[in-house]
């Protein structure tokens, strides 16, 4: 049994069976057992591999888009350009790369990385210098001047509740231990005012998850986008309404059971695209496949001219590299782009209006 199985189930026998969202919580983030706290997810060494570090295509032309949107809105003579769970820095470091030559960016431009785990912070710091400021939370960074961000794959890790559409109300899913292993149960069956909406798109034995923390994270964005200017771009997994159980877990770059390893394995969940979009206090674009984003910003262009410097197997790498970002077979139609932007301002160039 390892030290966070024998966390949860010490934390299960004291107060009872928990969330989905606790679960979570603890498995990610616990300070000495979470695994956002205790190692680098990314890569061939790691768990998962995430656009930035599949090509550097991703980030340039994620920089040049955003680099727009800054001169879409007059190009202001000072900005935050932010990213929260910027993972190595390998993201925002094709940002400051693209836009190196853009008249003024950089000049204009205060950098802020919302990271909690040291290990992270520390590589982020090699790869980008001292010119980072870091936060703990979104809500430290700056509400004084236009915010341009960038989540990419930052929602899926916020933690999820689940609930189990019932005769006559909900159940939520909970975690329980049997024996010396970790379960999953049901509580009992109650209405729910928060989804009285999904009554009519549900039926009896269907799942619906919801993500308590996801309307303030975007509250807070898009507020500071409507009162000063800025735009965001939100990249994940997932789609414009929850649909069913979609907790899940790698290690290895595999899928395991989610309750089998936590505090060693990633955990995430489909994002609800669509309780984004109604938290924004700001305007927000449709919702848009990452291999079309990319195809307007692009990137087959891109990809050639980057190709016809390559051969043998740095080629083919790079060609598999493009269709990853792009095929809809991939990653092209699983991710989704939805921008943020102030009200009477043009979408960043690649979204749907």
């Amino acid at each position: 049994m390892t030290a966070m199985i024998e966390h949860l189930m010490t934390r299960i026998r004291a107060g009872g069976p928990m969330t989905v969202a606790e679960y979570m919580t603890e498995a990610l983030l616990h300070p000495r057992l979470g695994y956002y706290t205790t190692r680098d997810p990314l890569g061939a060494g790691g768990d998962f591999t995430t656009a930035p570090e599949i090509s550097q295509m991703f980030g340039e032309l994620v920089g040049l888009a955003i680099a727009q949107a800054w001169q879409d809105q007059g190009s202001p003579s000072a900005f935050t350009l932010a990213e929260p769970g910027p993972g190595r820095g390998t993201l925002m470091a094709d940002i400051l790369r693209a836009t190196r030559a853009v008249p003024g960016f950089h000049a204009a431009m205060h950098l802020h990385l919302v990271e909690a785990s040291p290990e992270l912070r520390a590589r982020q710091r090699v790869l980008l210098g001292d010119a980072v400021t870091w936060f703990y939370e979104l809500e430290e960074l700056p509400d004084n001047q236009p915010l341009f961000l960038v989540a990419n794959e930052f929602f899926d890790a916020l933690p999820i509740r689940q609930f189990l559409r019932g005769s006559t109300g909900w159940q939520e899913r909970l975690i329980g231990q049997r024996d010396d292993a970790l379960t999953i149960g049901l509580g009992p069956e109650q209405p729910r005012a928060e989804l009285d909406h999904r009554l009519a798109d549900t039926k009896p034995g269907n799942i619906v998850e919801t993500c308590p923390a996801a309307p303030a994270v975007v509250a807070s964005i898009s507020d500071r986008i409507a009162a000063h200017g800025g735009a965001a771009l939100i990249f994940d997994y997932g789609g414009w309404r929850s649909n069913g159980d979609t907790l899940q877990a790698l290690r290895d770059h595999a899928p395991i059971d989610p309750l089998a390893d936590p505090g060693r394995s990633d955990l995430t969940a489909h994002v609800d695209f669509e309780v984004l979009a109604k938290a924004a206090t700001c305007a927000h674009s449709g919702l848009t496949p990452q291999g079309v984003f990319l195809e307007r910003l692009g990137i087959t262009a891109r990809a050639g001219a980057l190709a016809a410097r390559l051969s043998g197997a740095a080629l083919e790498q790079h060609v598999a590299a493009h269709r990853r970002l792009t095929h809809p077979d991939e990653m092209g139609n699983l991710f989704k782009v939805l921008a943020l932007f102030p009200k009477g301002a043009p979408p960043p160039p690649g979204c749907d209006p």
